[in-house]
């Protein structure tokens, strides 16, 4: 459980992040020949400039088939931007202050003029997934239930898996957010082991993803809490729709 001066250190490092993905979606609208690696130090460029600090883990960057690698982090040599090219990047970070805890969002976009079917398909089932898993926990707490991680896992990964991509899922649905590193305790993640409920005024992440091995992977990510009467807060924005580069 957070201060309020915890949560509003969170909100601070979330704004923040939203702000260093959009700039690292006009790069990426600039620079058509980027590399990963170069898109990630521009990232970790950000961080310094917002006051951000990390963990011990840089923020991911991947370009189409690396993008079916949850934690893919890119050499210095890596792929670079191209026509009809996937993007995925997944950033993470907090003040500079003590105690801060950290934010974490996971955006995609496409380089190209054109979304695949097969890549608007997938990410239309991932955001379905993380917006159900939402709503069951908006409708839980309006019958003052506050549900359990195993639940709302059930609900996300139960839209997936009606997909027809069960084989797909490669990690658990969220996680609790740390002020040390990025992920809480994994007693407090939303995952199928965990059947307590969620705690009040700590923020956790629900992260639906996607991965078809050497082609592409989808995930979305974002934040939320749950306050003392019991609403839920959205601390990151949801994406809707893949951004065009």
């Amino acid at each position: 459980m957070w201060t309020k001066q915890q949560i509003e250190y969170h909100k601070k490092a979330a704004r923040s992040l939203i702000k260093i993905k959009d700039l690292t979606f006009d790069l990426l609208r600039r620079d058509r020949s980027i590399s990963e690696h170069e898109t990630q130090q521009f990232i970790i460029g950000k961080y310094n400039e917002y006051g951000l600090e990390t963990d011990k883990y840089p923020p991911i960057v991947a370009f189409n088939k690396n993008s079916a690698i949850p934690l893919y982090y890119p050499k210095k040599i890596s792929e670079k931007l191209k026509d009809n090219t996937l993007v995925l990047i997944d950033l993470w970070a907090r003040m500079g202050t003590e105690g801060a805890p950290f934010a974490d969002i996971t955006w995609v976009a496409f380089s190209g003029k054109k979304v695949p079917t097969e890549i608007k398909k997938v990410f239309d089932i991932v955001i379905d997934s993380r917006d159900s898993s939402l709503g069951y926990i908006v409708d839980r707490l309006k019958n003052n239930e506050i549900p359990t991680g195993n639940d709302i896992e059930s609900v996300g990964f139960g839209i997936i898996k009606e997909g027809g991509y069960e084989k797909n899922i490669l990690h658990e649905l969220g996680h609790s957010i740390g002020t040390r590193e990025d992920h809480g305790p994994k007693p407090n993640w939303i995952y199928k082991r965990n059947k307590r409920r969620l705690v009040k005024n700590l923020a956790y992440t629900i992260e639906p993803g996607i991965y078809l091995k050497d082609k592409f992977g989808i995930r979305s990510e974002i934040d939320f809490f749950i306050s003392d009467n019991n609403e839920i807060v959205l601390t990151t924005d949801p994406q809707k729709e893949i951004v065009l580069l």
